[in-house]
């Protein structure tokens, strides 16, 4: 069996690289901040070529490599482990989407996938287009990730936009899918979706401006100089970000500018992108809406009076007079509402449980709720291009219960299977079991914990009893984490090990309150939750304290550090991906690409003295303290452009130079990739078996 590393150090380094330290301060509301390594951030940033800087990161990747190197064959069989729960000759269900029905495939051994179309009315087997070809387009390239994909409405051209070094500035590419060649149209830094105009001649995008922020919304007429290209909109609000899309009918193009608690929506008429646009109602501070249109009637979606959504309607001719349809709720949580033909469907959750509702136009009072079977799963809307459909697409999971594609018959209330996701290497349910625990957090608030462990003979209803645990949590910008499948999970399910994710405050898991009681003043809250959720599962006797891992990534990572210097005794073993933990130094830098529109999640420490001391109380670089801390892993990407590079590789020296203890600490910076790691199905599990083999070595499992 060949080995997943494919590169082996000539000579591993005898000890970990250590930072010099360069004093550096600045004043901010008459308080001195320290940071004797922001000299590893490149002025030269988003380029980096600093030889002291890069010369460093490399270091820290031959000694990451250096600590990997013994416990390569337990890397070896974990990537084939991941690898062979992994379909590899694979298929979606297709979508039809006008004339024509879409699917994608992956084939065996391949890290990319092809789109494929053929003739709606062509018998299965017939008339296969390939659409675009990722493994060709991934040729010659260390990194590849597709981002927007739309086919125009004649169904003769393409529009895509691809990354190739994980910057996440998108060049766009026009092909056309009867002759298969790529157009003369090239757009070079875009970082929104993409929408074509009614005739299918004019294409919608964003532009990135010089801060890696989309201020505008501009019109391409395809087979022009994109330098010509008409701009409709530009945001004045340097916090804001805009974006394209069109409504479900596709009558309407659709402008979004906001930032994390405010939006505002245009609407153009699909078939006259240069007409004035229509404004919906202009934006007030922290009211969010979202708009689909149905016959001469706008249904918008928004929490104007109610935190966790309501529904309203106004006319097409009177777009801000809005009355209610569906007032928001304490107990349902309204997440989404998609208008189709004959009914429209309202997504939400109550009880922090994903329901689907049918709604129909003519009878406001049938409400059509889709049952499922288990009583803790993940579920929503999937492909549903079509407007004019009796059949919606759905798809489903648990945490024991891997992914299902359901097509669901409105009339007959009916669900039929389309796909089960397939583990090659075998998987039986009734080996795992699941529970849902609620978690008194030190402030009395109870907080829901989702566990999924292979039973080991506990009598039915009974928690697992003195296992490894890994915990995961993320806790920000309103992202729930639902109680989903893994296939991956099961290599430390089988190894023993009980499973749980944290339902933390910050997340909008719960509702939107649940968001706000996690964010600004109240951002604490989110790291109370996850180390209360580690002390009650110890209490109650599922594992011990140092038998604990814990991972995050982002915002995640920034849970992981807070963490780790708020209890550092109870982990056994810790994972940041790409951690956002300089939290003061990044918001006191407005011109960094994030910055400015992330100030209504974190506070704004450059005008408010109360953010700068909050956020400077609980930031993990400016908290790590001389104390004893767990073993880390921590991976970062040079041209990651969420959470910049400096921010872990500075933690990570901090640290080092800090902690009174020896434990592991190992740093892994991608030098070709950015906020996702690397790219490829395969490539990916490499980096998901390095992450496993530390938690296992650390805490001793194997």
């Amino acid at each position: 069996m060949a080995s997943m590393t494919e590169t082996t150090p000539a000579s591993a380094p005898a000890s970990a690289p250590i930072a010099a330290r360069k004093p550096h301060s600045a004043s901010h509301h008459g308080r001195t901040l320290s940071d004797d390594y922001a000299w590893l951030r490149d002025p030269g940033y988003p380029e980096v070529k600093d030889t002291e800087v890069l010369a460093h990161l490399e270091a820290e990747n031959r000694w990451f490599e250096a600590h990997m190197a013994p416990h390569q064959p337990l890397l070896d069989r974990l990537y084939e482990e991941l690898k062979g729960r992994i379909k590899e000759e694979d298929r979606s269900v297709p979508a039809r989407e006008g004339d024509w029905l879409y699917w994608r495939e992956f084939a065996e051994g391949a890290q990319y996938r092809t789109w494929w179309r053929r003739p709606a009315d062509a018998p299965e087997g017939s008339g296969h287009e390939c659409i675009l070809d990722e493994p060709a387009l991934a040729e010659g390239h260390d990194y590849f990730r597709l981002g927007a994909f739309a086919v125009s409405p004649d169904g003769r051209t393409l529009a895509y936009s691809t990354d190739t070094d994980g910057s996440e500035r998108f060049t766009v590419h026009l092909r056309d899918l009867a002759s298969g060649d790529l157009l003369p149209d090239t757009i070079p830094s875009t970082l929104s979706s993409l929408a074509w105009t009614a005739d299918s001649r004019g294409l919608l995008y964003g532009l990135a401006n010089a801060q890696w922020r989309t201020d505008n919304a501009r019109l391409h007429w395809v087979g022009s100089d994109p330098a010509e290209d008409i701009e409709l909109f530009r945001e004045a609000d340097e916090g804001f970000r805009v974006d394209v899309g069109v409504t479900q009918s596709e009558r309407f193009l659709v402008i979004t500018t906001g930032d994390h608690e405010t939006s505002e929506v245009r609407l153009l008429p699909a078939d006259n992108p240069l007409a004035e646009p229509i404004l919906v109602a202009a934006r007030r501070k922290g009211v969010e809406y979202a708009v689909e249109d149905h016959g001469e009637t706008l249904f918008i979606h928004t929490n104007d009076s109610h935190p966790n959504f309501r529904l309203a309607t106004a006319p097409l001719a009177d777009p801000g007079k809005w009355t209610g349809l569906i007032e928001g709720s304490d107990r349902f949580y309204m997440t989404d509402v998609t208008t189709f033909a004959d009914f429209y469907v309202v997504e939400g959750r109550e009880d922090g449980l994903d329901q689907i509702e049918v709604r129909y136009y003519d009878d406001p009072a049938r409400v059509e709720r889709i049952a499922f079977p288990e009583a803790s799963y993940d579920a929503g809307l999937s492909e549903n291009p079509e407007w004019c459909t009796g059949t919606l697409r759905l798809g489903y999971e648990s945490m024991v219960t891997p992914g299902t594609v359901y097509d669901y018959d409105v009339k007959a209330r009916s669900l039929t299977v389309r796909k089960v996701q397939e583990v090659p290497s075998g998987y039986e349910a009734s080996l795992y079991a699941t529970t849902r625990l609620m978690v008194t957090a030190r402030d009395g608030t109870a907080v829901p914990v989702s566990l999924v462990w292979k039973r080991a003979g506990e009598a039915e209803g009974a928690l697992p009893q003195d296992r490894p645990l890994h915990l995961y949590g993320y806790g920000a910008y309103g992202i729930a984490i639902p109680p989903g499948f893994s296939t991956n999970r099961l290599s430390l399910l089988d190894r023993g090990f009980v499973y749980a994710i944290a339902h933390i405050r910050g997340g909008d898991d719960l509702g939107r309150h649940w968001y706000q009681s996690g964010k600004l003043t109240q951002r604490t809250n989110t790291f109370h939750d996850f180390i209360d959720i580690a002390e009650a599962l110890v209490d109650r006797g599922v594992t011990r304290p140092g038998r604990i891992s814990i991972a995050g990534g982002s915002a995640g990572g920034e849970l992981v550090g807070a963490a780790i210097n708020m209890a550092p005794q109870l982990w056994g073993a810790a994972v940041a991906h790409v951690p956002f933990v300089d939290v003061l130094n990044t918001m006191l830098d407005a011109s960094l690409p994030l910055t400015p529109g992330e100030w209504p999640e974190w506070g704004n420490p450059i005008e408010d003295v109360a953010a700068y001391d909050l956020i400077a109380s609980y930031s993990p670089y400016d908290q790590v303290s001389a104390q004893a801390y767990p073993p880390l892993m921590v991976t970062a990407g040079l041209n990651d452009p969420r959470v910049t590079y400096w921010e872990p590789a500075k933690w990570v020296a901090k640290l080092r130079a800090t902690r009174t203890n020896d434990a592991t600490l190992i740093l892994k910076t991608n030098m070709g990739a950015g906020h996702g790691g690397k790219s490829g199905r395969f490539e990916s599990l490499k980096e998901d078996a390095e992450e496993m083999a530390f938690i296992l070595t650390e805490l001793g499992v194997e």
